[in-house]
């Protein structure tokens, strides 16, 4: 349903989204300073950046709620875990090296793609920008969702 609808806006505006890639996804998240978290290292602080187990009251926040990083994104940590483009790999081993999107190539399963972020009904080590986790990619829930990258001209 994303790429639907990232294909969707794509034909409605002329520019085109997709999908970030997981790599994308991370340096959005860790910023320049290589954060803990999606705006902060420091766990004592992560409630003023995401929502998540102990400041969620058991839902979703509305988007922005939470203090920005250091590119300016909101809610890069917790609130609903993001999906990425990249399927789902047992190692690391033959990733891509430049960033793209790691498909099928090297033993690849698309029919299981990675999320990333955390959730407003998980603990703060779920929402590190480090963890990775998967899901079927035709699997829907309260905590998952997604954003869009916009390709510049």
């Amino acid at each position: 349903d994303a790429k639907a609808y990232a294909k969707w806006l794509s034909e409605q505006t002329g520019s085109t989204y997709r999908l970030p890639t997981e790599s994308e996804w991370e340096f959005a998240a860790r910023g320049w300073k290589m954060e803990v978290w999606a705006g902060t290292s420091d766990e004592s602080q992560l409630r003023e950046y995401a929502v998540f187990t102990v400041n969620s009251g058991n839902r979703t926040a509305e988007v922005g709620t939470k203090k920005a990083n250091e590119f300016g994104f909101h809610d890069l940590s917790g609130n609903v875990f993001e999906w990425v483009e990249d399927c789902q790999h047992s190692t690391y081993h033959g990733a891509p090296t430049r960033g793209s999107a790691w498909l099928e190539a090297n033993g690849g399963d698309c029919n299981q793609r990675i999320l990333r972020g955390g959730s407003w009904n998980f603990k703060p080590e779920y929402l590190r920008a480090s963890n990775r986790g998967w899901n079927f990619a035709v699997n829907r829930g309260s905590n998952l969702g997604f954003r869009l990258v916009q390709d510049l001209p």
